[in-house]
């Protein structure tokens, strides 16, 4: 994939109406604090947003934003419009990006806004659909205006309405993106017929040991596959899901969100809160009355999110969490409101990549927001000697593991 994105630039009538200049003061940053922006509008900007991403709703944003582990105060560039709005009087939002610091992000003392971790991997902005050229050529202006040279998203879906519009608006100003690093994730089209769709993706003979795992699952108790939709559903089949998931390899390592008092926290607020919305379900698949997987599903117009699976690795040899993936594909195909499933996984993932056979292009993008600024190639070489760093680092602590695995 080319380092740089090219659209055709934006015509500047196509600006008019809009305070597409820089705010005159530009001696403090002007980003705001999540807890400060109003929800209502936050939560009418989601539902006209370009492109759709469950992990800047506010329901999920804001309660991350309070507790989560190295994941609280973050701040916001946001932009509205200069008419009035019923509902706060103030102009209606119509662009958000939360973000934080390059020194936050990175450890990097370099004037550069990054995209906050919202935990899940997609930082994809909240651009209102109407105007998400204008909107960007605003948020942008913000961002430089506050005495930043560059804002960098994390997990950012490359190939998107969002994306096109920050082009676009880099345009505007002759400039252009930097692809930092790049990879693809498994996707699922749910457009398909479900049974059509495993079939090609697993083949006959696949499918045929996965019934048969199914079968001898069935003699611990009737295989169920149950779906939390209501608030009060939602917050019964969480505490299920949070069981299973540190009960398995994430609570050996310490990531399970149970172990720590404020990813808990987090997740108990917001999902119920989404699920109020309707943006919210909770996947169990049971062997008679005992559970052995469970899944988190986000939901943001016509697109879910998987965010986190948990198995009971006694049940292991049944390959409980392939079997609710199966489940859960089949739900979503028959769902006429879902036209696409994105894992949120890592790139290459073992269990859902050959599941879910569709791709999704997603990287760190770095916006320039000056010319001939000497931050951008100072930005770039130190993340990404971060990164070779870090890679080492991990692939050390993996060869570790493995020893003391080997030794157990």
């Amino acid at each position: 994939m080319a380092d740089i994105i090219n659209l055709a630039p934006v015509r500047r009538s196509s600006m008019r109406g809009f305070a597409t200049h820089a705010p005159r003061n530009t001696s403090r940053c002007d980003a705001a604090a999540l807890a400060s922006i109003n929800i209502d509008q936050w939560r009418d900007l989601a539902d006209r947003a370009v492109e759709p991403n469950a992990y800047n709703l506010a329901d999920w944003e804001l309660p991350l934003d309070a507790t989560a582990r190295d994941r609280t105060n973050a701040s916001a560039l946001t932009t509205c419009t200069d008419v009035p709005s019923a509902k706060s009087g103030a102009g209606a939002l119509i662009g958000l990006i939360p973000v934080v610091s390059a020194w936050r992000a990175y450890r990097i003392p370099l004037p550069v806004l990054v995209s906050a971790d919202p935990y899940g991997t997609l930082s994809t902005p909240l651009l209102d659909r109407d105007v998400a050229t204008e909107t960007a050529v605003m948020l942008l202006h913000k961002a430089r205006a506050i005495g930043q040279h560059a804002l960098i998203l994390r997990n950012a879906a490359l190939d998107g309405a969002a994306m096109k519009a920050l082009t676009a608006a880099l345009d505007h100003d002759g400039l252009r993106p930097h692809i930092m690093q790049t990879h693809v994730r498994a996707c699922l089209d749910a457009t398909q017929d479900a049974d059509d769709l495993l079939r090609d993706a697993l083949g006959v003979k696949k499918l045929k040991e996965l019934r048969r795992q199914r079968n001898r699952l069935a003699e611990q108790g009737e295989v169920s596959f149950q779906v939390a939709r209501s608030p009060d559903d939602v917050v019964s089949a969480l505490e299920t899901f949070l069981e299973l998931e540190a009960s398995g390899w994430k609570g050996k390592r310490g990531t399970a969100l149970l172990q720590h008092d404020g990813d808990a926290a987090f997740i108990r607020r917001a999902s119920p809160a989404l699920a109020e919305r309707g943006q919210c379900e909770i996947v169990t698949l049971r062997a008679g009355t005992t559970p052995v997987a469970a899944a988190i599903v986000l939901r943001h117009q016509d697109r879910a999110f998987y965010f986190k699976l948990g198995v009971d690795e006694k049940f292991a040899k049944f390959s409980p969490g392939v079997q609710l993936t199966l489940d859960l594909t089949r739900h979503l195909c028959a769902d006429p409101a879902i036209t696409l499933a994105d894992s949120t996984a890592h790139p290459g993932h073992p269990m859902i990549d050959p599941i879910w056979r569709g791709r999704l292009a997603i990287g760190d993008v770095l916006l320039p927001l000056r010319r001939r600024s000497y931050v951008v190639p100072l930005a770039k070489a130190a993340i990404a000697l971060r990164g070779q760093m870090r890679s080492s680092a991990r692939r050390a602590l993996h060869i570790i593991r493995k020893r003391q695995d080997r030794n157990t």
